[in-house]
């Protein structure tokens, strides 16, 4: 490459490549149960309500019992699985393995050989995502693919926060909806078109959720990512060249937010990562 610049985006490309293919990375993703109040088995081979991958077990490794408000996992007897790295026993009886979901941070894990299950919470509902490092979808995945690197996509906008930020309710790809933290509106020129885009709150920066005009031709139809640095002196950088298909794109059991409205236009966006 020629310049510092293209070197950087062909940096971040790479890293969001590895990110894709890791171990934990959405392409391991390969289940997703929603709780019912009750037991909820887990196994493989016959029908369970959380449905191992085939060969990962021989039957059933245990239930999550959930109440409507806290899910604890109860093992098998003799189910060689790990909770949090470590051996899981059967001798607690009813009591089981309180489970916290991603809401906590950090959700507890339960393993067994390549296979992980752990608890979401999306709005009421609590689920149970599995992912497997030997999938096919990680094992066959013939890379993420990108608009060629294009520097007048890189834009320098004004930044003006809302004050206080703005709950706003979000609904994903699944229909279900969640109250986010809008932080302020970024507002710039592309082309001749004057674009305002709201911004959601995260930890160190930015999140944009964009659906444009190249959203089911040449880029994920329901929209695309675009993370960025906190504003600085009213000024933040959108540079849609790092602009990345959302989780859902490489999986089904992902739930995705899809953008509000403000962020859905009419302008061709022709930078980042493509879908097929």
């Amino acid at each position: 490459m020629n310049t510092d610049y293209e070197r950087e985006i062909i940096t971040f490309r790479e890293r969001a490549e590895a990110t894709l293919r890791a171990a934990d990375g959405w392409l391991s993703v390969v289940g997703l149960f929603w709780l019912r109040a009750g037991d909820n088995t887990i196994g493989a081979g016959t029908p369970f309500d959380i449905a191992l991958p085939a060969g990962s077990a021989s039957g059933s490794i245990g239930r999550i019992a959930y109440d409507g408000e806290q899910a604890r996992f109860l093992v098998a007897p003799g189910a060689a699985v790990l909770f949090n790295g470590e051996p899981a026993s059967d001798e607690r009886g009813s009591e089981g393995y309180v489970l916290r979901s991603d809401a906590s941070g950090i959700p507890d894990q339960i393993t067994l050989g390549s296979v992980t299950l752990f608890l979401i919470q999306r709005g009421e509902r609590l689920g149970v995502r599995v992912r497997d490092s030997d999938s096919p979808a990680r094992r066959l995945f013939g890379g993420r693919r990108w608009y060629p690197i294009r520097p007048e996509y890189r834009l320098d906008a004004q930044f003006t926060p809302y004050d206080p930020p703005r709950s706003v309710i979000i609904t994903n790809i699944l229909g279900d909806s969640e109250p986010m933290t809008v932080a302020g509106v970024a507002s710039f020129t592309l082309g001749e078109e004057e674009l305002h885009l709201e911004a959601m709150a995260r930890s160190g920066g930015l999140w944009f959720i964009v659906r444009d005009a190249t959203s089911g031709t040449t880029t994920y139809p329901a929209a695309r990512f675009l993370y960025t640095p906190a504003p600085e002196d009213g000024r933040v950088i959108l540079d849609f060249n790092r602009a990345v298909s959302p989780p859902c794109a490489f999986t089904e059991y992902a739930t995705c937010p899809l953008p509000p409205p403000q962020n859905r236009v009419t302008v061709a966006i022709e930078a980042g990562e493509l879908y097929e």
